[in-house]
């Protein structure tokens, strides 16, 4: 239901619109050309944002709203029902292998959803109500927008598809024998595997749940393992939020590829990375059978590891490009602009990037002072503010782009070896929680841990990144004298705090992790302390005895 509701505003709402075409006697599309345009002309356009405003547009942001509670709703019980579950029936060395494979298995969904995306991304949004020779735009255009909400009706159709074998499934699943064991200390495992299950599963009526939640909820938050395990994964979180919201917008904006392009990268490279990542730490605890202690020891130096291959990114990406007005520059175009096109009457809303012979970027033909559209628009000539002084160059529709995208290999290789190194330490961090918490609070810890994912990572990372990303805006676009989207980007404040961000988030997580592990040391040595001193009591306690007899 809810990626139905994610959908509808497409089919309720008109279609998309973008500030592009002039209609002329002599040509059905020419791209705002450099034009006189008389006073008339310009009270009428200014117009159009006095008149009556479509209702469904009002109510398509309630309904994204809506949608995406619902689906925040029935993800909720998946992953701490399902993490204990598998915790409860298996025996405690197969466990960790089991949640490795759960894990990745979640990451491969992402992994597919980006690749469909950049698939459904090459459909123009409004493919299903117009033929192919009604749609003018090309996919490279920084204006095109593609069926994002194909997507949705797909998805939806084959989550409702997966999610019926689960009414076939028995209401308790038999538990899983401990082979390496002795059949006598196997039936005693057994046993208490047994006890444990039933105290996790001993239903209790609301009222006597909300009678145990605060002393539950204290305890709980008073271990200090949990504690710091789960705040380390809250940062881990935040990154993953950041990454899966604006990752491909980054590869998009960054080096200049398309919108598809970036989501195929994201979902070819990336996320299969931190799925072998997660499999490959559920193996080395299957494998060395880690305490908590060594599992935390683990953690810390994945995320350490990450960071180390994290801080290169910083400098791999390119410069902004020169835009005629908005970035600044050497160039002969630059100084005399905008006093080339001064007599073109451009619109501030105007937004049809193109391309001048000589390497600099105009926001619109018009902008770049260009009077003749050459093959139905495909190229522009006469224009004014192109080549040098006295001279009228030529233009072709679409960004100049950077030059750089030679380094988007090297960057997808350290983005995706970070990804790798950072996503060993989930299983091994969702273990140390396993085993520090009682059995009868597993379920509500972990209820308790997902709840913290998403009030101080999933719902304010993804706003907190969007805000240092728009703080690197150099140009907004406009429509009715109100802004809408950033159009033009300073890519080196981008990535500097985009990137930021992230390594900021990794270095939290290795902090909180480091912490565990120096409460385990200590809580060890306090321990072993304890021994040594019950230890000596004991022997204390021998020897007189043995001396007593002579003592007579």
């Amino acid at each position: 239901m809810a990626a139905f509701l994610i959908a509808l505003p497409h089919f309720i709402s008109g279609k998309y619109q973008y500030t592009d075409n002039i209609k002329t006697a002599s040509m059905e599309h020419v791209s705002g050309l450099c034009q006189e345009v008389s006073n008339h002309q310009a009270a009428s356009s200014n117009q159009t944002c006095s008149e009556v405003k479509s209702h469904a547009n009002n109510a398509v942001f309630p309904i994204l709203l809506l949608g995406q509670l619902l689906l925040g709703i029935g993800g909720v019980p998946i992953q701490p029902f399902g993490i204990s579950y598998i915790d409860d029936y298996s025996n405690k060395k197969n466990s960790p292998f089991y949640l490795g494979i759960l894990f990745a298995l979640t990451v491969i969904g992402p992994a597919l959803g980006y690749l469909l995306g950049s698939l459904l991304l090459r459909f123009y949004v409004d493919f299903n109500t117009m033929s192919p020779g009604e749609i003018v735009l090309h996919r490279k255009d920084p204006r095109w927008v593609g069926a994002w909400w194909l997507g949705f009706l797909l998805a939806g159709t084959l989550l409702f598809l997966t999610s019926l074998p689960y009414l076939f499934f028995p209401r308790s699943m038999i538990t899983e024998e401990t082979v390496e064991a002795t059949p006598e200390s196997g039936a005693e495992q057994l046993k208490e595997k047994e006890e444990a299950v039933s105290d996790t599963t001993h239903e209790l009526s609301l009222l006597q749940f909300l009678k145990k939640f605060p002393h539950i909820m204290l305890r709980t938050l008073r271990n200090p393992i949990y504690l710091l395990v789960v705040l380390a994964q809250v940062n881990l979180a935040a990154m993953v939020a950041g990454l899966a919201t604006f990752m491909p917008k980054y590869i998009e904006r960054q080096f200049s590829q398309t919108a598809s392009f970036s989501n195929m990268m994201i979902g070819g490279l990336s996320i299969p990375s931190a799925m072998l990542g997660i499999m490959a730490g559920g193996m080395i605890l299957r494998r060395f059978n880690l305490s908590v202690k060594a599992s935390a020891i683990l953690c810390s130096s994945a995320v350490l590891l990450a960071i180390t291959f994290a801080l290169p990114l910083l400098f791999l990406g390119c410069p902004t490009q020169t835009i005629a007005g908005i970035n600044p520059t050497n160039s002969e175009s630059f100084s005399r602009y905008p006093n080339c096109s001064s007599t073109c009457s451009c619109s501030d809303e105007a937004f049809n990037p193109v391309c001048g012979s000589d390497g600099v970027e105009f926001r619109s033909p018009c902008h770049a002072g260009c009077k003749t559209p050459v093959n139905n628009s495909l190229n522009y000539t006469d224009c004014a503010c192109v080549g040098p002084a006295g001279s009228h160059g030529n233009a072709v529709p679409g960004i100049c782009g950077n030059n750089c995208a030679h380094l988007l290999l090297p960057f997808m290789i350290f983005s995706s070896l970070t990804c790798f190194l950072a996503s060993l330490s989930q299983t091994p961090s969702f273990m140390m929680i396993l085993r520090t918490v009682t059995p009868e609070d597993k379920s509500f810890a972990l209820g308790i841990q997902f709840m913290l994912f998403r009030v101080l990572a999933f719902l304010p990372a993804p706003v907190l990144y969007g805000s240092a990303i728009d703080s690197t805006c150099i140009l907004w676009g406009k429509k009715c004298n109100k802004n809408t989207s950033c159009q033009y980007y300073n890519l080196d404040y981008f990535r500097h705090r985009f990137l930021g961000l992230q390594t900021f988030f990794v270095f939290g997580g290795l902090v909180f992790f480091f912490l565990s592990f120096l409460v385990l040391k200590r809580a060890g040595l306090a321990q072993r302390r304890s021994l040594e001193q019950m230890n000596s009591a004991t022997s204390e306690k021998q020897n007189m005895k043995d001396v007593k007899p002579f003592l007579k």
